[in-house]
């Protein structure tokens, strides 16, 4: 793998830089009609209608199958951990 050279420059050279940057990079208020038609696009249901959009048996199956991959993760590490761990005669769990 190579490896990249890094170079640091001083700070004195960086000044010019940093204040022909601060004032360029200035901040630009959009046009009101651009803000407006965002608005109207992203307009957020009711609360109430993203509660009954939701697939409940799919959300319960979505976890179940989190908590079940985590278990099997758990026990293998710890199943690794008592054939592979225990070589000094360290305290059994």
């Amino acid at each position: 793998m190579a490896r990249r050279k890094t170079t640091t420059a001083p700070p004195e050279s960086l000044e010019p830089l940093e204040a022909h940057l601060a004032g360029t990079l200035k901040p630009v208020r959009p046009p009101r009609e651009f803000v407006r038609g965002l608005r109207d696009r992203i307009r957020l249901p009711d609360a109430r209608l993203v509660a009954e959009r939701i697939n409940w048996g799919s959300l319960v199956l979505a976890v179940g199958t989190v908590m079940s991959v985590a278990v099997l993760l758990l026990t293998l590490a710890r199943a690794l951990f008592h054939f592979f761990g225990r070589r000094d005669g360290g305290v059994a769990l």
